[in-house]
């Protein structure tokens, strides 16, 4: 498979490895300073892209390969603001478009549990729910886009409550998201919920940035030759 690597950082580095020992080609490993050259490649010339950048440089990116014609698989937060206008035109170029907010197995299994927990939780008003999320501090992004689908699947649960806020919180129509940047931890995330008696919590901490890799080279050998819009439940059939 021909992947054309969008975004040369610590991420980018790793995919490219874990890619290579399984016999893909790396076509171009693009860095910020070769930005511009990414209108210059092809559906000819590539299989599909893999963007991990920066959220100002993210939908820029994911919008010239649909519009080239290039499968993306995007794994940059902080952007989905932008997400009506990449769908346009992801429909309107019959192209395809993966994104994840975390690309590991085990987060996305983390995802799918909690909001078991949630729908189940909720039952029980005495317990209150907070999110905590700890990241390196080069992280641009806050909360974590991680943190905000946990968030939006505990919400989802929580009809009484009318959103998020980047802090703790104590009202009970808020769900606090606590941020934290710290040295150069990969990525820890903690549901808790808390009750006069007892303390509840889901936890995940991410040792290494390689399980985020494997699983986006996993999209990227999973999106060519489908159309649409498409998430880490579509790959692992949650």
């Amino acid at each position: 498979m021909r992947i054309l690597l969008i975004g040369y950082g610590k991420m980018g580095r790793t995919i490219e490895r874990l890619a290579l020992a399984k016999g893909h080609q790396i076509v171009a490993a693009l860095s910020v300073e070769d930005a511009s050259t990414l209108a210059s490649y092809t559906k000819d010339q590539v299989d599909v892209a893999i963007e991990f950048t920066s959220p100002d440089a993210a939908v820029s990116n994911i919008m010239t390969c649909l519009e080239k014609g290039i499968p993306v698989v995007c794994g940059t937060t902080g952007w989905l603001q932008h997400l009506p206008q990449v769908t346009a035109t992801c429909q309107q170029h019959n192209g395809a478009l993966f994104y994840a907010s975390n690309f590991s197995v085990g987060v996305n299994l983390f995802f799918h549990f909690n909001e078991y927990v949630a729908q189940k939780m909720q039952q029980y008003p005495e317990y209150g729910v907070q999110v905590k999320e700890i990241h390196h501090v080069h992280k641009l992004d806050q909360p974590s886009g991680t943190a905000l689908t946990i968030a939006e699947g505990i919400l989802k649960n929580y009809p009484d409550k009318q959103g998020w806020v980047n802090d703790k919180t104590t009202s009970p129509d808020i769900l606090g998201i606590e941020s934290e940047r710290e040295g150069e931890v990969v990525g820890t995330h903690v549901v808790q919920y808390t009750s006069p008696n007892d303390t509840f919590e889901l936890h995940h901490i991410a040792h290494s940035r390689e399980g985020f890799a494997a699983g986006a080279l996993l999209a990227a050998e999973w999106l060519p030759g489908k159309q649409g819009i498409f998430g880490m439940t579509d790959l692992l059939q949650l």
